[in-house]
């Protein structure tokens, strides 16, 4: 059994000048370019939305950061972000992407918005990348990206759930913060649900 890295929609729309910016998001990359060598299968999700996806506040006339019910579930209303084969969906500059073996693209249906990048919001579609893990015979992932308190933490929340051994990489994550100790309350989530917490320098020294 094996190991991967996950980097989780390290992408344009999510760097400091992106539409939905994440603080320091792109300050992650260097540490991420440093974990690589230090695996042989490193996977990244990318958000890849159609446009006029339900997740936007343009598409349903709402301010961003309202939450609406969204077919029977809480939805956060997002600016128009990573939409397909748009310059704000590729991966952030300075990433090596050359290094990445393996890309999942979520959030692909229109009406469902997709955290996680084993699963949709309502885990009524797989993506693929548990299958793919397993076709690989990896049980070890080490998760890095953006943002800390909702895309990592849902994927990381998965990867346990469906019984990989699951750490993520502190130093290599960075959180939206929309309100106030939301990052600090994912990684209680994610520990609390059996996710091993992590700083590169633990991979990177060994």
């Amino acid at each position: 059994m094996s190991k991967a890295l996950i980097l989780v929609d390290v992408q344009n729309d999510f760097s400091p000048t992106g539409a939905l910016p994440v603080a320091e998001g792109d300050l992650i990359i260097p540490v991420i370019n440093r974990l690589m060598p230090h695996f042989e299968h490193i996977i990244a999700t990318k958000d890849w939305h159609p446009a006029g996806h339900a997740s936007f506040a343009s598409t349903n006339d709402q301010p961003t950061g309202d939450v609406i019910n969204l077919n029977g579930i809480p939805q956060v209303m997002w600016p128009d972000h990573c939409v397909q084969d748009t310059e704000g969906a590729e991966f952030i500059p300075g990433l090596n992407s050359d290094a990445i073996t393996h890309v999942i693209h979520k959030g692909t249906d229109r009406e469902i918005d997709s955290y996680s990048g084993f699963f949709d919001n309502q885990r009524l579609q797989s993506t693929g990348l548990a299958d793919y893990l397993r076709d690989q015979e990896i049980n070890e992932v080490y998760l890095a990206g953006l943002a800390t308190d909702y895309c990592v933490k849902f994927t990381a929340l998965d990867s346990v759930s469906l019984g990989f051994v699951t750490y993520v990489i502190q130093d290599a994550c960075r959180g939206v913060e929309m309100a106030q100790g939301d990052v600090e309350s994912a990684w209680k989530q994610m520990k609390q649900a059996g996710c091993k917490l992590v700083q590169s320098g633990d991979i990177v020294n060994e």
